[in-house]
């Protein structure tokens, strides 16, 4: 930890299923533009987003400010992973601002979808863990995933999360409900 209690969290690479190489870094403000290019083509490739094609509406500005606050708290992470320097995956991470609660959070995350089944996504949890882990305050990491969700579900277990809790109609699509599953990992 540096003075200011942050972790610090160089680049991290890791070989992909099919040889290409992930690049795990900390989100820049340098991305934003990128970063909402990212969001706009990935809203439309998964129905397990919180958010549709067009339902994501942030200013290059709001982009920037966002990036400034996470890179600013020692208890928000935002992840970018990349290959051949394009973003194909992101992970962000907050959690609570209060003493009580700075110790527990949420994360997101997204993956493209020419990029599912190379464990992009296994490999940028690995990254928040280790971040985590490092920050000697973060103890608990929770999600929330669509219970019809198996690969994602499959993932969260495969990496220690354990399902506390099932969320009716916490989703809804159309005119259509989906149930969520809490699930969490506990870091002591």
């Amino acid at each position: 930890m540096n003075a200011h209690g942050k972790t610090g969290m160089g680049d991290r690479f890791f070989p992909l299923k099919d040889g290409l190489q992930l690049q795990i870094r900390k989100a820049a403000i340098d991305d934003a533009a990128d970063l909402i290019a990212f969001v706009q083509a990935v809203s439309g490739e998964s129905a397990n987003l919180t958010f549709g094609p067009g339902e994501f509406a942030m200013t290059m500005t709001q982009e920037e400010d966002y990036l400034k606050g996470i890179a600013t708290a020692d208890n928000q992470l935002y992840l970018v992973g990349l290959v051949d320097s394009e973003i194909v995956a992101s992970l962000n991470f907050a959690s609570g601002k209060r003493p009580r609660i700075r110790h527990a959070g949420v994360f997101g995350i997204s993956v493209r979808r020419q990029y599912w089944g190379l464990d992009v996504g296994g490999a940028m949890l690995d990254a928040l863990v280790e971040w985590a882990r490092a920050s000697g305050s973060i103890k608990k990491i929770s999600l929330r995933v669509r219970t019809d969700n198996e690969r994602a579900i499959r993932l969260y277990a495969k990496k220690g999360f354990k399902t506390k809790g099932r969320l009716r109609a916490e989703f809804k699509i159309g005119e259509k409900y989906y149930d969520l599953y809490a699930m969490r990992l506990m870091l002591f």
